[in-house]
């Protein structure tokens, strides 16, 4: 991944392919590296991967927020040169997406939600605050996988080192405090976007029925279930999220030219 990173300017991101933008969006925990086979596949069939590292424990405390990371977003695909994009968001990146989405919807030719937050917050860092306590991270860490075994020592390594740096672990619960107050229930209905939503059956931090929430809110959804499958999708089934992404795609005449 190290070679198609770039950097320019306040803008840190991976890239590799030519041809239809897809703009990927991160969650709070979540590294570039969670989509790595949705790069790798999709930068071979005529899409442009573009993952920015988006600046959630950097920038300044008063825009540690959704709006201004979507606000971001449209900066950063207006660096790009980009006309519109595909918008695809995992956890807080979805949110994230969806609320670009609101603000700026002549950017956005599809958006893909997987694990979305957005309707349902109970998962954006109520209980992380047990600063000092590994084991519990650890278990929190499994939690986000239906097999426990993807959450590899290194993925809890850093998930403890967050909430163990006082600075971070701020950042942390004022995301999600304003995950809480950007509720997007009320805005969905009049978002005619065309919507992927591929959803882990046995998601526990945002449950199958968010996902069917989003799917009678949004007018132009497709809802896509993969079964054994918890909040990282992209992750935890790459092949299955990339044979139904692609699928998507094609019905939804978002093919790359």
């Amino acid at each position: 991944m190290e070679k198609y990173f770039k950097k320019e300017g306040r803008y840190s991101y991976y890239e590799s392919g030519e041809g239809t933008p897809i703009v990927v969006l991160h969650g709070l925990m979540g590294g570039l590296s969670n989509f790595d086979a949705v790069a790798s596949y999709f930068s071979e069939k005529g899409y442009k991967i573009v993952i920015p590292d988006l600046p959630i424990y950097t920038q300044n405390i008063l825009k540690t927020n959704v709006k201004a990371f979507a606000k971001y977003v449209k900066d950063f695909i207006t660096f790009k040169g980009f006309d519109r994009v595909i918008l695809l968001g995992n956890s807080l990146g979805g949110h994230i997406a969806l609320y670009h989405t609101k603000m700026y919807p002549e950017k956005v030719a599809g958006l893909v939600l997987t694990g979305s937050s957005g309707l349902y917050e109970s998962a954006m860092g109520d209980s992380y605050p047990k600063r000092g306590d590994y084991e519990y991270i650890r278990k929190k860490a499994e939690a986000v996988f239906y097999d426990p075994a993807m959450a590899t020592p290194e993925l809890v390594d850093e998930v403890y080192a967050t909430v163990n740096d006082r600075i971070k672990l701020i950042k942390t619960l004022t995301i999600a405090k304003s995950a809480i107050r950007h509720n997007m229930a009320k805005d969905l209905p009049k978002m005619h976007v065309q919507t992927c939503l591929i959803w882990g059956k046995n998601d526990g931090v945002t449950p199958p029925n968010v996902a069917e929430e989003f799917n009678e809110l949004l007018p132009n959804a497709t809802l896509y279930w993969i079964d054994k499958c918890g909040h990282a999708a992209m992750m935890e089934h790459p092949e299955e999220f990339n044979r139904l992404l692609e699928d998507w795609l094609t019905h939804t005449h978002l093919k790359a030219h």
